[in-house]
């Protein structure tokens, strides 16, 4: 395990001004393939702080990966990498165990990149929980998607602005939110979210996140994309007045928005949607990873 020390917490430490400030450089390689039995484990590699583990799926659901971070938490230069691959016909989720905190740096952002690839016929989730910017936390992340035609993707992600529960917003630091879609090795969908000025930002404008303290983005990828955005707005259009959503379709991919002026109306109203659309879609059971509920 690495302990995960703030650059800007370095007057505070009782350290020597000499002593280096430990980073982390986190990595995991995820790959299924459809065996004699289903779905298996075709490779793995992980390196600390991440660790990959398999809990016993709920019955009838598909082999789930789960992500854990054993540092605690993330800050300035910190790096963590995720590629997960599904290959021709296997089916599987990627969750993560728990919340991912950013914490506060006066110096490098942290720099996180999801890799996710499905081959022809493949069915692959990515279900990370929320990650929680503290106030002054800098994160780039990019989520990269890789689909073969007759595959089928579901990726979502979860931001926090701020420890809510601590009364804390994400009024000075940096985030950057990037999507790159790709199908059959074709640029799809491509999208970025840049905030580097939060308290004067799009986040209190009324034009822009109008004062949310968090959002969500879930999008799915796959040949019949198109026929499933009447269940999309079907299943957000009873979020509740605390929660803003809407679903479009962009270049055959599927995106689905959440803005939500109180963390866990939005939490809930994400896996709602999660669970019962993978449900209409797959026939995948209508439940969240056991996880999801701790």
């Amino acid at each position: 395990m690495f302990a995960a020390i703030s650059q800007s917490d370095a007057k505070a430490d009782v350290s020597s001004p000499e002593d280096p400030v430990i980073q982390v450089n986190g990595r995991a390689e995820i790959r299924f393939k459809l065996g004699e039995h289903g779905t298996c484990l075709d490779h793995l590699y992980h390196h600390d702080p991440v660790r990959i583990v398999f809990p016993t799926p709920a019955e009838g659901d598909i082999p789930q990966a789960t992500v854990i971070t054993t540092s605690g938490g993330l800050t300035g230069g910190d790096k963590i990498a995720i590629t997960t691959a599904v290959k021709q016909s296997a089916r599987a989720m990627i969750a993560s165990q728990a919340a991912e905190k950013i914490y506060r740096s006066a110096g490098q952002n942290v720099q996180i990149n999801v890799a996710l690839a499905a081959e022809s016929d493949a069915w692959l989730e990515y279900l990370p929980q929320e990650t929680i910017l503290f106030d002054g936390a800098k994160l780039a992340r990019i989520t990269s998607v890789d689909a073969m035609p007759g595959s089928q993707v579901l990726a979502g992600e979860i931001i926090v602005f701020g420890r809510r529960g601590s009364g804390e917003s994400f009024r000075n630091g940096f985030f950057s939110e990037t999507w790159r879609v790709r199908l059959d090795d074709r640029l799809t969908w491509a999208d970025t979210l840049l905030l580097n000025d939060p308290k004067n930002g799009a986040l209190h404008h009324p034009a822009g996140f109008d004062g949310a303290v968090a959002m969500a983005t879930a999008i799915y990828l796959g040949p019949d994309a198109s026929m499933h955005l009447d269940l999309a707005r079907n299943l957000i259009s009873c979020t509740g007045d605390l929660v803003k959503s809407s679903a479009t379709i962009v270049n055959g991919v599927l995106v689905i928005r959440f803005l939500g002026r109180e963390t866990f109306s939005l939490r809930t109203a994400f896996g709602l949607f999660w669970q019962n659309f993978r449900h209409g879609v797959s026939g995948l059971p209508a439940k969240m990873p056991r996880l999801w509920e701790m």
